[in-house]
């Protein structure tokens, strides 16, 4: 079996009274997009930190690439932190390239990657430009230009979406599969649910430092059951304290009802006809949103299709 990227044991932070992560083990395969998500102050940013070897663990061990040490292993690594900041008076390819300087390469190769990556990020023809001239979205795309210009075989992202409009959201979304099929390791932390559910191939999901949900995309909508949207006909009281029915919301002739994880459609279907006249019985696997939404709040009483996506 290959060895893990990242192997998290029983770690442990504390700052003062605060635990900010508390016994978490997590296991990242190599060759994987790896996400790690959670609420603000979850501890998912302490997570990476002690990844990446600016923070040590109180407790446990972190190892990457089997070393006890993360620091060992920096220029395998690329790491874009969520608070970034530029050299507001070099110029864009200039700071790109010191950046793979930093982490081993040559002059040459350095500027060479740099102009490929600028390119590929549609900031070729600002090359020449400082950085203190450059948008929000552009310098996010220079502070990941920086992240991958070394090729690091583990990449850390912490936040990459940020302040990217939709177009560029997609051209990193490309550039992080591309990374994975490349052989590479990522690791994504990310508020944006959309974008963690449809590219990465695992997920943990941290509360109060501490791990609520892991798996695969599949396994986690397996683990919370699915909800029913239904129209009909006749005395919707039926609907309440049906067997592996979670929660009911009933606006009368249409009605939302969430299921737990053990309880097949089907089974509610057949209990209902016959009772009730359907119109519309349709099943709708829950997104990652809603999963968050229901780990984090599992006592919310609303409706998680009324569930606001600023809420994360």
């Amino acid at each position: 079996m290959a060895q893990p990227v990242v192997n998290l044991d029983q770690v442990s932070k504390y700052f003062a009274s605060v635990t900010a992560v508390d016994r978490l083990s997590v296991t990242i395969p190599h060759g994987t997009i790896f996400g790690l998500l959670g609420p603000n102050g979850a501890g998912k940013t302490t997570c990476i930190r002690m990844v990446v070897g600016i923070l040590r663990p109180d407790q446990g061990t972190v190892r990457v690439f089997g070393a006890d040490d993360p620091t060992l292993s920096k220029s395998r690594l690329g790491y874009l932190p969520e608070d970034k900041g530029l050299y507001k008076k070099m110029r864009v390819q200039e700071l790109v390239a010191y950046f793979g300087q930093l982490k081993g390469l040559s002059r040459g190769d350095a500027r060479r990657r740099a102009a490929d990556l600028l390119d590929r990020f549609e900031l070729g023809d600002w090359c020449q430009e400082k950085c203190e001239s450059l948008s929000k979205g552009m310098a996010q795309k220079v502070q990941i230009a920086a992240t991958l210009v070394h090729e690091p075989e583990l990449v850390v992202l912490d936040e990459p979406f940020s302040g990217l409009d939709p177009v560029n959201v997609e051209l990193i979304r490309e550039t992080i599969l591309a990374v994975k099929q490349s052989g590479r390791s990522v690791i994504l932390s990310t508020h944006i649910m959309e974008q963690a559910e449809q590219i990465c191939d695992q997920l943990v999901l941290i509360n109060h430092g501490t791990k609520v949900l892991e798996g695969t995309m599949g396994d986690l909508k397996r683990g919370v059951g699915r909800t029913i949207a239904l129209d009909y006909d006749g005395d919707g009281s039926i609907l309440q304290g049906l067997a592996g029915v979670l929660r009911v919301n009933d606006a009368g002739k249409h009605a939302e009802l969430t299921l737990d994880a053990d309880t097949d459609p089907q089974q509610l279907l057949a209990a209902l006809v016959g009772r009730l006249t359907i119109r519309r019985f349709d099943t709708q696997e829950a997104s990652l949103h809603e999963i968050f939404i229901r780990a984090v709040r599992p006592d919310s009483a609303a409706p998680l299709a009324e569930e606001s996506a600023g809420a994360i």
